[in-house]
């Protein structure tokens, strides 16, 4: 399986992984020989929160690892006012026939980044794929339930 990553993402994985091995990981082990040298290890939380702590930091460099070892690098060929690859575009909700609707800002990412909480659709979503390549003032209706669609 290939990860779809931009030459963004897979820059902003190396720097987490370089952060958690220089950093983190220092911060870890150093937590942990402290929460060791409170003795008797059978009944000592801080030992073991802190081996769990260690632990998740290592699991997580391996899946980053992981990820930009098997990631397939996607590039953006769309034009510069075309919607496309992390590019920002604004949306409104609005109901089926109605001609206003709530206005919302998105950037277009990868499905690994994909967050609508966080303002970020994936390039796969049905709103993503809808709106590449379409400019500024045009008009994209995408039917996301029977009472609401994204017009864009």
């Amino acid at each position: 399986m290939h990860n779809e990553l931009t030459r963004k993402d897979i820059a902003d994985m190396e720097a987490e992984i370089e952060h958690r091995k220089i950093v983190v990981r220092k911060e870890l082990l150093e937590h942990v020989k402290e929460a060791r040298a409170q003795g008797d290890l059978s009944e000592n939380f801080e030992y073991y929160a802190a081996k769990k702590a260690k632990n998740e930091n290592e699991s997580r460099i391996r899946f980053l690892e992981r990820m930009i070892k098997t990631a397939r690098v996607i590039e953006d060929h769309t034009a510069k006012e075309e919607a496309g690859m992390n590019k920002t575009v604004k949306v409104r909700i609005c109901e089926i026939g109605a001609e206003d609707g709530d206005e919302e800002t998105y950037k277009i990412v990868t499905t690994m980044r994909g967050d609508s909480l966080k303002g970020l659709i994936s390039i796969e979503s049905p709103l993503g794929k809808a709106l590449i390549g379409h400019k500024a003032g045009d008009r994209v209706r995408v039917s996301v339930s029977p009472d609401y669609s994204y017009e864009a």
